[in-house]
Parts: structure tokens; C-alpha cells; sequence
């Protein structure tokens, strides 16, 4: 498979995917460099499969050929035993006849059958309004843990990465600057390839690198793409009483989410390549600003070693004692969840914040089975890279109402919230002093559903275990 990789993930995922037999094309100059003396070819070529970093850097999106990417999300799965993976219903190029739910300030929210998505008005030839039928096409999927809808159009789309035709527009150009975009809309009229009636050409920033053969090879890729676009939606879909209805799914897409263990053992993997401090992408996926400052240790200290800086991370961008934060807490079928937010009220360097939430009145604690009241506080003990973290509940006047210890992936303590997946089995410990195991039962049903694997699922056991009987 050839495949084309961007972001903070990309040395590790590209010396993966090499190992395993791979091609990694379009890759970026710092890229090429390190891997110079590697004997691969990673010039620009057409890609069968884009990977990149998700916009909150906690994983990353494939997009592309639909064997391609059930190939390369098997490689990025296999980095670690807290990896998870989905596929997106409303994949990239899929068309859709959909239905118009609302429209917002901007935009439509339209029904595509599983899934829902945003269309700007911008993005429309024509009215929209509540019911109606609109045929769009999916251009920006969204993970599934992110809260936004997929970005939809009602122009056609197809690309590889090199160039792009889009329905509708006429003419050439290049996303490029200075004379090569000149160079390449010139060059368009001598390629063999003739670019389908009724689709204008958009060169990519990519092409900028690569040779004339490759461009040719990518016009002939999109043009064959647009010709059986053109020829599945003449006779698709059409009536309104069949809305929402898939159309055609010319492409995949899937996410991975990287959890704390997969983002240490990507740093293995790059390590063989480049210098690569502790916690390297553990710090970038932390802040977009800390980018900079671990490219910047790593160019002056290439020998850094030791153990993850969490103090130095900390202190530079968060949490830190004063702080407020949201407990993130991912599900395995790829939701997540805000438990709410709270104030860091004990800040340890080693490696633990204590935050703490007040509560509002209604319904009751999870498995405690007390009531939940007005002026109730939540103490939540997080530790980054611990399976479980306890949470002791008390009523307004400091009583205890009960402990509630959540088992999930290793915690991972960012600057603006605390994230892991839950790993769905706890353990509660009563006022009387009971302990109590619960929601085994969801964590073998989430292991049938294909959500947690099972060596993941026996990790969790055996921590619930060990805090059962700690806590007995």
C-alpha cells in the first residue's frame, strides 16, 4: 500500500509501515532526510491511503482505499494495547442523498441515515430548509470522540493527494506558490491525461515536488475516480421518499486513538530514527506549542534519556495547582464523555492532581446507589499512566457518601483535561465499607461488540482485581 502520512505521529507511523512492507509517498523534506540512508523510495506519487494526525492530536484519521485502510489502521493498531479504532459511517467522498433536520446560523445539519453533517450554506447551489432533500458529499470527517459534525458540500470531489477535481468549476490552478504553479497548470495541457468534461483541476501543494510522470499518474487516477462519480450518481438515488440514502462510498475512513502506552511505544519506534527525548509524543499531543519546544531539546540535547518530564511538562503548559480541567472520559465505541470540570486543589510533581467538582442535586451515584444532592463535592485522585483512579463523593457537610474507582486506560494528565478510555468494569466502595465489583458484564459485552480487545479487557480484570482487593 502506499501511503501518504502527516503530523506528530508521522517518523514513527512511516518507519512502521515501511516495516511492514509499505510504501510511504509524498513525504515531507524532513522526512526524506531522516530516513535517507533507509533505501525507500518516498518521492511523490499517487497515495492509496492519507493518514494524519486528528486536529486534537489524540490519534489519527485514514482516508482512502478500502483495503488500504484496513491494511495500515491493522499497523497503527498493533503500537500499543490501549489503541482503539472505528470506522466513520459518513466516510471521505461518500455522497449521500440526505435529509435537512435544521438549519443554523451558517449552515444545515443533514440526516445521512447513520451519521449526521454540517452544510454551510456557502456550500449549496440553491435553498435550504428544514426537509429537504439535499445531495451532498462528505469532504472533512470527524472522529468519532470529537464533537463536531462531518463537513459536507453539495460539489463533487476527488483527489489523491497530488490534484484535485471538483465538479462544476471550469479552468486549472495550483494550491502552490511563485513560479511553480505556473509550471504546473502549464504542464496540465501537454499531460497525456485528459482531465473529464465538466471538472476543473486543482493542483496540490505535494505536486510541487513531484516529477511529470507522477503528475500524469495522479490526472489519470482522479480522472477514472470522476468518470465512475459521474457514472454511479446518473443513476443513483433520486427519490425524496428514499432519503437518507448512502449513494455511493468511493472511500474509507477510519480512526485511531493512540492511548498513553501506544504514544510511549510510538517513541520507540522513532527513537531507531531520529533523536527522540522521553514522553516525545505524549508532550506533542499534549499542547500545539509544545511542538516546538521538544524539536527544540531534541536538536540541542539528542541524547536526551531518562524518565518522562512530567514536572517540566506541567509547569510549562499545565495542569498545575489552581488550574481547572475536565475529566475526559472516552467510551471504547469511540463517544467521549465530559464528566465536568474541576479545580486542581493538590498539585504532586511526581505525577498526580487532585480535582475537585460540585455536584448538583438528581438521580444517584453510579452503583453507590445514594442519592446525588445539591452542595455534594466529588474528590477525584488522577495519576498519569495508572489504570484507575478513585473518586470519593460527600455531602455538604463532609460526610462520606461513598468511593467510586473507575478502571480505564492509562491516564494521561493534558493541560486542559484529564483523558483516558473507560475500560467499563469498576469497583465501589460502600459507606459501611462494603466493596463491590460491578459492570463485568459490559466489559464482555464491549469485547463481543469488537470495541475492547481481549488482551485489553484481561488487563482490565486483573487491575479491578487488584483494587478490589486493596480497597476490601
Amino acid at each position: 500500500m502506499k501511503a501518504r502520512v502527516r503530523g506528530i505521529y508521522t517518523t514513527a507511523l512511516t518507519q512502521l509501515l515501511l516495516d511492514d512492507g509499505h510504501e510511504v509517498v509524498q513525504a515531507s523534506p524532513p522526512i526524506r532526510r531522516r530516513f535517507d540512508d533507509h533505501d525507500a523510495d518516498l518521492s511523490a506519487r499517487p497515495a492509496d491511503v492519507d493518514v494524519a494526525t486528528t486536529d486534537d492530536r489524540q490519534g489519527v484519521g485514514l482516508s482512502g482505499d478500502h483495503e488500504a485502510v484496513e491494511t495500515v489502521r491493522d499497523v497503527c493498531t498493533g503500537v500499543g494495547i490501549d489503541s482503539f479504532a472505528w470506522d466513520d459511517p459518513a466516510p471521505r467522498g461518500a455522497v449521500f442523498d440526505g435529509v435537512v433536520t435544521q438549519t443554523l446560523g451558517s449552515g444545515a445539519v443533514v440526516d445521512l441515515g447513520d451519521s449526521e453533517g454540517f452544510l454551510p450554506f456557502n456550500e449549496y447551489d440553491g435553498y435550504v430548509d428544514a426537509g429537504d432533500v439535499v445531495r451532498v458529499q462528505v469532504h472533512e470527517p470527524t472522529a468519532p470522540w470529537d464533537s463536531d459534525r462531518a463537513g459536507l458540500s453539495g460539489t463533487m470531489v476527488v483527489h489523491d493527494g497530488l490534484v484535485e477535481l471538483s465538479r462544476g468549476r471550469d479552468g486549472v490552478s495550483a494550491n502552490v506558490r511563485g513560479e511553480r504553479a505556473t509550471e504546473l497548470v502549464r504542464t496540465t495541457d501537454i499531460l497525456p491525461q485528459e482531465v473529464p468534461d465538466g471538472w476543473g483541476v486543482r493542483w496540490q501543494r505535494a505536486a510541487a515536488d513531484a516529477p511529470m510522470a507522477a503528475l500524469g499518474d495522479a490526472l489519470a487516477v482522479v480522472a477514472e475516480r470522476a468518470d465512475e462519480l459521474d457514472a454511479t450518481l446518473a443513476d443513483a438515488g433520486g427519490d425524496p421518499d428514499d432519503a437518507p440514502a448512502t449513494l455511493v462510498e468511493p472511500e474509507a475512513t477510519a480512526w485511531v486513538w493512540f492511548g498513553r502506552e501506544c504514544r510511549f511505544g510510538l517513541d520507540e519506534v522513532r527513537r531507531a530514527v531520529e533523536a527522540t527525548m522521553p514522553g516525545h509524543h505524549r508532550i506533542k499531543a499534549a499542547h500545539r506549542a509544545a511542538s516546538t519546544a521538544v524539536d527544540f531539546v531534541e536538536a540541542v540535547c539528542p541524547d536526551a534519556d531518562g524518565e518522562f518530564p512530567f514536572q517540566a511538562v506541567s509547569e510549562q503548559f499545565g495542569p498545575m495547582g489552581g488550574d481547572r480541567i475536565a475529566i475526559s472520559h472516552g467510551k471504547p465505541e469511540g463517544r467521549l464523555i465530559v464528566l465536568g470540570r474541576g479545580d486542581v486543589v493538590d498539585y504532586d510533581p511526581a505525577g498526580q492532581v487532585t480535582v475537585e467538582r460540585q455536584m448538583s442535586g438528581g438521580g444517584t451515584y453510579d452503583a453507590l446507589g445514594v442519592e446525588r444532592e445539591d452542595g455534594d463535592t466529588a474528590v477525584t485522585k488522577l495519576k498519569e499512566g495508572r489504570w484507575w483512579y478513585p473518586t470519593v463523593y460527600r455531602d455538604s457537610d463532609g460526610e462520606r457518601k461513598g468511593t467510586y474507582v473507575n478502571i480505564c486506560t492509562p491516564v494521561e494528565l493534558f493541560p486542559d483535561a484529564a483523558r483516558y478510555v473507560d475500560l467499563h468494569v469498576d469497583v465501589v466502595k460502600h459507606v459501611d465499607g462494603t466493596v463491590e465489583r460491578v459492570d463485568d458484564d459490559e466489559l464482555d459485552e464491549a469485547v463481543a461488540a469488537g470495541h475492547v480487545s481481549e488482551p485489553l479487557a484481561e488487563k482490565a480484570r486483573s487491575v479491578a482485581a487488584a483494587v478490589e482487593r486493596a480497597l476490601e
